[in-house]
């Protein structure tokens, strides 16, 4: 759902086994989205970061998340992941000035992921269904509800090339809470414009996406990714903060490697 995560997501499938137990590296990128699911304003991020990717039997720290892997095999994985997004300013938002700001998001809590075939050398269809509690920080510490995000898609590498490429398409969904997050409007903040809403839970929005990277040098990989958002079938579509059943995110970058391991991660 956040900024953050998106473009840190663009790392995804940056290497290809075997992999280094650890790498440190500097990460630059920028992405476009929109400031929300179905909103008109849209937020441009731009990022450059030291980052470590860790890679132990139970401590993961990579994709631009930070998780304990319980069980793993060859088909089948169960992980606890952590996540976050940026925050966004309602006094930037048209439909939403005068009301509370979106907050720095962090979601956690327990994935599977499932491997359904590989089709082909360095290919892999996969599974994921996470679902994760949301946690808002803003002047504070607030719940603000839980996500359930199931996730099918295609993962090819040539090892050869140095290239990455990535489809997916996933189904948000949010409860009551989370969704009154992003399209509740209370009383005291209602307008004759913007009248009280009393969102429901259900479909937050339906995701493709598609991501590819290239290594340039052992070093150095290029990246970038294609996000399509269609919300027709929202749950929450009459809200006066809905203003666009489709949105498009955008983003590229590159990852320097300035030192890595010689100790190599078991497992993928």
């Amino acid at each position: 759902m956040g900024h953050l995560a998106l473009v840190m997501t663009m790392t995804a499938h940056a290497q290809v086994a075997p992999l280094p137990l650890w790498e440190l590296g500097v990460f630059a990128g920028t992405a476009t989205t929109p400031a929300y699911p179905g909103s008109s304003d849209r937020a441009t991020r731009s990022l450059a970061v030291p980052i470590l990717v860790y890679r132990g039997e139970v401590l993961r720290v990579e994709r631009g998340d930070v998780g304990a892997r319980l069980f793993s095999s060859d088909i089948a994985e169960l992980d606890l992941g952590f996540s976050a997004s940026l925050p966004a300013s309602s006094d930037d938002l048209t439909a939403r000035k005068g009301m509370s700001d979106l907050g720095t998001l962090v979601e956690f809590g327990p994935r599977v992921k499932f491997t359904l075939s590989r089709p082909a050398p360095g290919a892999r269809v996969r599974l994921e269904l996470p679902v994760r509690a949301v946690l808002e920080f803003n002047n504070g510490v607030r719940q603000q509800g839980y996500a359930f995000e199931p996730e099918l898609g295609i993962e090819v590498r040539d090892a050869g090339a140095g290239w990455n490429l990535s489809a997916t398409a996933s189904l948000v969904f949010g409860d009551k809470d989370l969704n009154s997050y992003f399209y509740g409007v209370a009383a005291p903040f209602a307008t004759v414009v913007r009248p009280a809403f009393d969102a429901k839970p259900g479909l937050l929005t339906t995701r493709l996406g598609l991501s590819t990277s290239k290594s340039i040098t052992p070093d150095v990989r290029v990246f970038g990714f294609v996000r399509y958002e269609w919300l027709e079938g929202a749950a929450n579509k009459a809200s006066p903060l809905f203003q666009h059943t489709t949105g498009t995110s955008v983003g590229l970058g590159l990852v320097w490697t300035v030192g890595r391991s010689e100790q190599r991660a078991v497992g993928p």
